[in-house]
């Protein structure tokens, strides 16, 4: 098993932690916390190989779906439910990094331009979170807080800048990471974020 398969299931598990607890937090039965666990978890992948024309990961590799599984039976264990902590902030700030480095290295494999690289990294990133939000019906962190999709932005475009100046892939995939790491916690830190648009003149 290679550190970036690790790293992959680390990641889909981080995911799928977060998403079980939001399920949990909403009160949502057990079938739903798996059902929102796992499409945290593995959307944002599925969607990367399917515009890659690849077959989605979790078809052909079993530990993808112990992942998701480990995730659910710990939440359901651990019945008690609290707001998404520190320690869970910070793993699924771990998990963002892994999945966009993740998108971005999958996609210089197949050759794709490197504007299309970032953008797959980006969507590896961001939309199983935006989905398990859309389905516990609560308004998506992507798109009003904690520059998430920002910070996956930057560390792709780090990741790709690094690989077109004949930085080393795993060197180059560490530094896009460890960026996507600081200008999420540095947004969070600070309460920073984007314009919000005012519709008041």
């Amino acid at each position: 098993m290679s550190l970036l398969h690790i790293l992959d299931l680390l990641s889909t598990f981080t995911f799928a932690l977060v998403g079980a607890r939001v399920a949990a937090d909403k009160a949502l039965d057990y079938g739903g916390i798996a059902f929102v666990a796992a499409i945290a978890s593995v959307s944002g992948g599925t969607l990367r190989n399917v515009f890659l024309g690849l077959r989605p990961i979790w078809i052909i590799d079993p530990w993808i779906i112990s992942s998701i599984i480990a995730a659910v039976i710990l939440t359901l264990v651990f019945r008690r439910v609290t707001h998404i902590g520190r320690s869970l902030l910070i793993m699924d700030t771990f998990g963002l990094a892994v999945a966009t480095m993740s998108g971005v290295q999958l996609a210089r494999e197949m050759n794709t331009t490197w504007f299309a690289a970032i953008l797959l990294g980006v969507i590896t990133a961001v939309t199983g979170g935006l989905l398990r939000d859309v389905l516990c019906q609560v308004e998506p962190v992507l798109l009003h807080r904690e520059t998430i999709g920002t910070s996956s932005l930057v560390g792709a475009a780090t990741f790709v800048a690094l690989l077109q100046l004949n930085v080393a892939g795993n060197l180059s995939a560490i530094l896009g990471g460890a960026v996507v790491v600081a200008t999420r916690t540095i947004s969070i830190h600070f309460d920073l974020h984007l314009p919000r648009f005012n519709s008041q003149r």
